[in-house]
């Protein structure tokens, strides 16, 4: 079956090389968890900059660091601190993810896998994920296939193309990818992060390309969703840490509180207690006694 980037020779993705290359030292971005080359370090920012602003995380990954600076220590934290330092990051599960995996980790000795497969056997890790911290850490290649990369090869390898799937990406992404890291200014690491810094700069001066994927799904509203009401269940557990816990009933009517603030019907009880059973079942928290706490 004939693909798209089959089309591509040699020379076409040289030149294309060349030319991100290029931009990416013009463009480059000096941020704090490119200074690292610590693995923990470098996968914490890059599951935080999963749908998340650079503006938002740079802070963030410092402060979290403080608090959890090593697998270690976040593997021996509660739940509750953990998910207390993510507020504000949005996709709790993702700071569930981080925990259960440093867990996984420190009981295997603390030491982050290096192979794709090991990686990704851990929560929360998929193969971008898996590729970045291979990439970032390690300066292996790796197939790093996410939205900035996929702006960059539509905007230049795919001009027009609609509903271009990530099938016709993968070999383009392995193909360009430099495969070890003999030359220090075209290893790897410095090869994504030319990719990543051209890609921001796309989407800030042209109609984003990354449209153009099949991949691409616009995000649902977050404000009145069913995501919102679980994200407030937390925030009701976390400021209710000190006493012990909180029912049910509580819960509903400090969110029909908010939810009317809003201009939205309330919360009933049956539906608080249905998302902490939900969130329970996914390890967010506990109850006791009809008590809940994270």
């Amino acid at each position: 079956m004939t693909t798209l980037a089959s089309s591509f020779d040699s020379s076409a993705l040289a030149s294309f090389r060349a030319l991100v290359l290029r931009r990416g030292r013009e463009l480059y971005r000096d941020l704090p968890w490119r200074r690292t080359r610590d693995p923990y370090e470098i996968w914490l920012s890059e599951v935080m900059l999963q749908q998340t602003q650079v503006t938002r995380v740079d802070g963030r990954w410092q402060h979290w660091l403080e608090r959890f600076p090593t697998i270690d220590a976040l593997a021996s934290a509660q739940t509750a601190d953990v998910l207390d330092e993510w507020q504000g990051m949005g996709y709790n599960r993702r700071a569930l993810a981080l925990l259960n995996a440093a867990r996984i980790v420190a009981d295997g000795g603390g030491d982050m896998p290096v192979e794709a497969c090991d990686l990704e056997a851990l929560p929360g890790i998929g193969p971008a994920t898996a590729a970045g911290i291979r990439a970032f850490a390690y300066d292996l290649p790796g197939v790093y296939l996410e939205t900035n990369v996929r702006t960059v090869l539509l905007h230049e390898l795919y001009p027009g193309a609609v509903q271009v799937p990530d099938r016709e990406l993968v070999p383009l992404v392995e193909a360009t990818c430099p495969k070890d890291a003999g030359d220090p200014t075209d290893d790897p690491r410095t090869w994504y992060y030319a990719l990543l810094d051209y890609g921001a700069f796309l989407k800030r001066t042209v109609p984003n390309p990354s449209r153009r994927s099949r991949a691409h799904v616009r995000q649902s509203r977050f404000e009145g969703s069913h995501r919102q009401k679980r994200a407030m269940v937390v925030r009701a557990l976390l400021a209710h840490r000190e006493t012990g816990g909180v029912d049910a009933a509580t819960i509903a009517n400090e969110m029909s509180e908010l939810e009317a603030a809003a201009g939205r019907p309330p919360v009933g009880e049956q539906q608080v207690l249905d998302l902490l059973e939900e969130l329970s079942g996914e390890g967010f928290c506990r109850s006791e006694d009809g008590c809940w706490s994270a």
